[in-house]
């Protein structure tokens, strides 16, 4: 599907998913889920703790297999090829990337090391895939830090490691969850603001999940709002205001309305 979002055109669709269900010994954890995600589009998973948006991340990276429905991958995107050639990637993993809340880091090994993991695990040689790694640590805020242990870094700069890794893992779609949770309040924003200002640049298919309304606003291009028992999308809000944002964005009436907006929709029986 074609289309235009915050004025950027857009390809095509890049992952659907389709009528997702999960049940785990007994308790239905989702119900009958479906969205879909565009190239460069970044969409927000927005909800509660627990409501089981890392069930449903699980189920889209082929972790968990689903009790019902189908992800599909459009093996066209990103292609000078003509409409969609849909593959099913239902349980079956090595198609997207996928962050998780912790950084992962490997302890014993230096930051460039650490990133370039992705690049030496599909056969690049240790010099080369460094080489690689490093042509974008300035882009990503991380020059200096090469030949430093995780350790030594802090959590913001850990997370932007942990980022660039994802990146080089070369998938086409991204899942990220809560990246920046974690983090303490100041820190948290300036993230916020780098993120931007690097899923701008880089372009980067992704899906996000977050329990934190200001957050889904400033980053998202559209935010899918979860919730239930079991869980469903039950709405999907489109952020009309242009990228690239800044923090800014946070104290105008635009964003006040969009948050007043999802409340009521978080709160709606």
């Amino acid at each position: 599907m074609a289309g235009k979002i915050n004025g950027l055109h857009k390809m095509s669709e890049i992952l659907r998913a389709e009528h997702i269900s999960k049940n785990f010994t007994d308790k239905d954890v989702l119900g009958d889920i479906t969205l879909t995600l565009n190239e460069g589009e970044l969409i927000c998973l927005l909800g509660v703790s627990g409501v089981g948006k890392t069930t449903l991340f699980n189920v889209l990276s082929g972790l968990t297999k689903p009790d019902g429905g189908a992800v599909l991958m459009n093996e066209n995107a990103h292609t000078e090829s003509d409409g969609t050639e849909w593959t099913d990637i239902t349980g079956k993993t090595g198609y997207l990337s996928y962050m998780l809340q912790k950084d992962l880091l490997l302890p014993n090994k230096y930051i460039i090391d650490n990133v370039a993991l992705p690049l030496t695990l599909r056969g690049i040689p240790k010099k080369e895939a460094r080489n690689k790694a490093s042509e974008l640590f300035e882009r990503f805020g991380l020059q200096g830090c090469e030949k430093k242990y995780p350790a030594q870094l802090s959590g913001g700069m850990r997370q932007r490691a942990a980022l660039l890794r994802t990146y080089l893992c070369d998938k086409r779609v991204a899942l990220l969850d809560e990246p920046f949770s974690a983090l303490d309040t100041i820190t948290r924003t300036s993230m916020q603001e780098w993120f931007l200002e690097v899923m701008d640049s880089i372009r980067m298919s992704t899906i996000f999940i977050t329990h934190d309304i200001d957050e889904a606003i400033l980053i998202s291009d559209r935010i899918y709002i979860m919730k239930g028992s079991p869980a469903v999308l039950s709405d999907e809000i489109v952020v009309e205001k242009k990228k690239p944002r800044n923090i800014d964005f946070t104290m105008t009436e635009e964003f006040l309305e969009y948050k007043k907006l999802i409340k009521s929709k978080l709160s709606d029986d």
